[in-house]
């Protein structure tokens, strides 16, 4: 799917026009999602050449690797364009810091167990895991309450 936009100080309402040959399920669900007003619940991210956005609550983890960030949900993989700091001020409580490179969805952990040095290890319900840093564990618990 080919995306246009345009940023003009003239407009009074930003708008959306929609070309497309056919009604498909996701035109459909592209024009529900612009239409409502709970676009801050969801994320645009890439899968190759297409576009694709998700609802935070698909969202496991936000992780820098290779310079790139990428967003991990139940069984695949995605790619954004922000920075790491762009996107946690877009995200809701559900989301924390855990790493300087980390950011995971609270109500995808599955274990949080002891680590080296201080740091605390997490895994996540579809597999993933990582480190919480040392730096990162007082806003971690104190997302958890503890």
């Amino acid at each position: 799917m080919k995306v246009n936009l345009f940023v003009s100080k003239d407009i009074a309402e930003p708008h959306a026009d929609i070309h497309t040959n056919e009604l498909t399920d996701n035109v459909s669900k592209a024009i529900s999602i612009l239409e409502s007003d709970e676009s801050n619940e969801l994320i645009a991210v890439k899968k190759g050449s297409d576009i694709v956005l998700l609802e935070f609550s698909d969202v496991y983890m936000f992780r820098v690797e290779n310079k790139q960030i990428k967003v991990y949900t139940k069984s695949s993989e995605y790619l954004i364009k922000k920075p790491l700091y762009q996107v946690e001020e877009t995200l809701n409580s559900d989301f924390v810091r855990i790493s300087k490179t980390s950011i995971v969805n609270l109500k995808k952990i599955e274990r949080v167990a002891p680590s080296l040095k201080g740091m605390m290890f997490i895994q996540l319900k579809n597999g993933l895991k990582d480190n919480i840093s040392r730096k990162y564990l007082p806003d971690f618990k104190q997302a958890l309450d503890l």
